[in-house]
């Protein structure tokens, strides 16, 4: 059995293999409520077999959105909605399912990336709150510093939400505390200057982080799997770094985290990134190395034997795939071919596997409920 293709737990969660499918805004929720759009694009990975399958960053409030479209858990219309997708992949896979739990901070309020990505100015857009005021370009909006109260309601609004995925049955949270956005502000002292107990040092710009994160873990079961999603580096001098990461993760680790998906940058328009295969990896290596949790290695991991060394080699536990999936969202089906072992198939499906319809060795059919 190749390790990629191995069992994996989280807590209680037994995953079927280490292929994650990674959080993807897809930019298309009507009023934050999910749409026929993510049942499709999310049903259609599961059904590919990963182990793991994610929502797309899914705000806490209104204003927590990028966009006007963002996908949104903050009222019983979201949670019907994601509950239907929920009950979809469940009945119908062998994949368990993550939301991500999101607030974009000041890089709120902007139009969607097919449109430029631009701020919003129109009566459609709202001011983007942020540890300090501290716009995400020189030329954005005006960003609000948030407030004793406001720090309050965040986290009550994260609470919350994660009520709601215990109610619709989801198996995973990962909080999103990376790629610029409100979480990763509050770490990061390019956006951080704030001079009361949640800005200066280290200590301090972890603690709305730790905060929250204390609050999530009270309200999520025992047994349910939590992690975050970090940004292990800004890829600016000053900023956010490694070091600092590793020394988080292990806060995040003593507090019952149950894994680290480690990304990188989207703190600074000043970031340098050579986005080559793999970049990302030997970020998870080095959290994976110096903190007891699990990893998730991700960005551009394309290629089924890369995807196996990683977690054969010990760069991480578990590997997620973004463009991999929307280029071919049975890509795990392509890893049994070419790796040997077995995953999920629906018998619908099976036939497309193989000529003659003969089911081939790598691929396990399952009729769906």
């Amino acid at each position: 059995m190749p390790k990629l293709l191995s069992p994996f737990d989280l807590r209680s969660v037994e995953l079927e293999n280490r292929i994650v499918v990674s959080p993807m805004c897809q930019y298309s929720a009507h009023d934050g409520v999910a749409s026929d759009w993510h049942l499709v694009n999310l049903g259609q990975f599961a059904l590919g077999g990963p182990g793991l399958v994610f929502f797309e960053a899914t705000h806490v409030s209104p204003e927590a959105r990028i966009t006007p479209w963002c996908l949104g858990l903050y009222g019983d219309e979201h949670e019907r909605g994601m509950r239907r997708i929920v009950d979809f992949i469940h009945g119908n896979s062998q994949s368990k399912i993550g939301v991500q739990l999101a607030h974009a901070g000041r890089k709120a309020s902007v139009a969607v990336p097919w449109e430029g990505g631009a701020p919003i100015t129109d009566s459609r857009g709202w001011q983007p709150v942020a540890p300090s005021a501290l716009p995400f370009t020189s030329d954005g909006p005006s960003v609000r510093a948030l407030d004793a109260p406001g720090l309050a309601k965040i986290r009550r609004d994260f609470v919350d939400a994660t009520r709601r995925c215990l109610r619709m049955n989801a198996d995973v949270i990962e909080l999103h505390f990376a790629h610029g956005y409100l979480v990763h502000q509050f770490l990061s002292p390019l956006s951080n200057v704030r001079t009361d107990a949640y800005g200066g040092s280290l200590e301090n710009r972890m603690r709305f982080a730790l905060e929250l994160f204390d609050d999530v873990r009270a309200a999520w079961p025992a047994e349910k799997a939590l992690g975050v999603r970090i940004s292990a580096t800004d890829y600016v001098a000053g900023g956010w770094n490694l070091d600092e990461s590793i020394i988080f993760s292990r806060e995040l680790s003593a507090r019952g985290c149950d894994f680290i998906d480690v990304s990188s940058g989207g703190l600074s328009p000043l970031q340098k990134i050579d986005p080559t295969p793999g970049y990302q990896v030997p970020f998870s290596r080095a959290i994976r190395d110096a903190v007891d949790i699990a990893t998730i290695a991700v960005g551009m991991i394309l290629d089924p034997r890369h995807a196996e060394r990683i977690v054969a080699e010990g760069d991480a536990d578990l590997v997620a795939l973004a463009r991999g999936m929307i280029r071919d969202p049975h890509w795990a089906w392509g890893a049994a071919d070419e790796l040997g072992g077995t995953v999920f198939a629906p018998n619908q499906y099976a036939r497309g596997r193989a000529s003659h319809y003969q089911r081939p060795a790598g691929v396990d059919a399952q009729t769906p409920k």
